[in-house]
């Protein structure tokens, strides 16, 4: 803990500006300690394509520091962000050395196996309404956002953009889901109000 505590530093980056870049060399281990970032890539006519959102008490690029490869996707702040940044010599001397972490990896790198897998399902399977439900539901997962509450702090434009849809699309899915009594939309957020509901909610149930 004495060596992390004196390895790690922050950085502040502002809403819209890269927490880190496509192509760049892998050098730290990075976590979100206020705002919320998102993983994205961009095709080569210049269409964006959301993969996630990491919000505050997460951590990301784990895989890329183990493979030792340089970074495949951009990192954006969606708003005003704070992220700490564990040096990668750090990162591995914690792997080698640390069976609790080692362990802590594992589980991270498992969980995060299954959310990709689940949005490979969404994107294919789903309606836009659904995979809303499913979007704000992903949030909830205490291994790795172990800080999300029930009120997600997520404006309808990034529900949209985490989700594949335009602002006004996810507005209508949201109102749906609302209608449902699933959640609520809050001033600063949307507050869930039935977890479990969302993540069984299915595109039958969509009015």
């Amino acid at each position: 803990m004495a060596r992390v505590e004196a390895d790690v530093f922050e950085t502040f980056v502002p809403k819209g500006g890269f927490v880190c870049r496509k192509g760049e060399p892998v050098d730290n281990w990075i976590g979100v300690i206020s705002g919320m970032v998102k993983m994205n890539n961009f095709s080569a006519s210049g269409k964006a394509m959301t993969f996630i959102g990491v919000p505050p008490g997460s951590w990301f690029g784990e895989g890329s520091l183990l493979k030792n490869e340089i970074r495949k996707y951009d990192t954006m702040a969606l708003r005003d962000t704070r992220v700490a940044r564990l040096p990668g010599a750090t990162f591995h001397w914690l792997l080698e050395t640390s069976l609790p972490f080692t362990r802590f990896l594992l589980m991270q790198l498992n969980e995060r196996l299954g959310q990709f897998i689940g949005m490979v399902e969404n994107e294919r399977l789903l309606d836009l309404n659904t995979r809303v439900a499913r979007c704000l539901a992903s949030m909830f997962n205490s291994h790795l956002y172990p800080g999300v509450e029930t009120l997600v702090q997520l404006s309808q434009e990034e529900i949209g953009l985490l989700s594949g849809s335009s602002r006004q699309r996810a507005n209508q899915a949201l109102q749906v889901l609302e209608k449902k009594g699933l959640l609520r939309l809050d001033y600063g957020g949307i507050r869930v109000l039935d977890l479990e509901g969302l993540r069984r909610y299915e595109a039958d149930d969509a009015i």
